[in-house]
């Protein structure tokens, strides 16, 4: 298994362009966002509220990728766990909107990848997740990564 930075250097390769790095920041939490929120919408067994009102497919991915982080790197695993718990506050706001969650979820998803697709075509390379699929896992990590390089946060 590859060490973290292995996987966030071998990102970066795709994602030098300044415009594709812009994109992807707004982009990327977009499309973590929107599937999060198709996953909170898809009926759940009952003994799910038995555990929490929170419990559901969507909060059971984001504490399957928390483990994954936690597995790559602690210190981005906490930063991830942040991000995590505002996540949840978003989907809730969102589920207060006269729209149907997964409608909006769905909307979110289609643009942002559209821009995604955009960032890359500016970039003139191929996203990452079209040569290995945990690629999907690292994008929210690698902006996070660059959050913590510029603040001085080892990971």
């Amino acid at each position: 298994m590859r060490d973290v930075q292995a996987w966030l250097d071998e990102y970066d390769v795709s994602h030098r362009n300044p415009t594709n790095k812009r994109i992807h920041w707004v982009c990327v939490p977009a499309i973590v966002l929107s599937v999060v929120a198709l996953l909170w919408t898809l009926p759940a067994p009952a003994r799910f509220a038995d555990i929490s009102p929170l419990m559901n497919w969507g909060t059971l991915f984001l504490l399957a990728a928390l483990v994954y982080y936690f597995i790559l790197s602690f210190s981005l695993a906490i930063g991830m766990a942040v991000v995590t718990a505002a996540m949840i506050l978003a989907i809730n706001a969102l589920s207060a909107l006269p729209l149907p969650l997964w409608q909006i979820a769905v909307a979110v998803f289609v643009v942002a990848w559209i821009g995604q697709f955009i960032g890359h075509h500016i970039e003139g390379k191929r996203p990452s997740f079209l040569t290995d699929l945990q690629f999907l896992m690292i994008g929210p990590l690698w902006l996070l990564a660059q959050m913590y390089r510029r603040l001085g946060i080892p990971y």
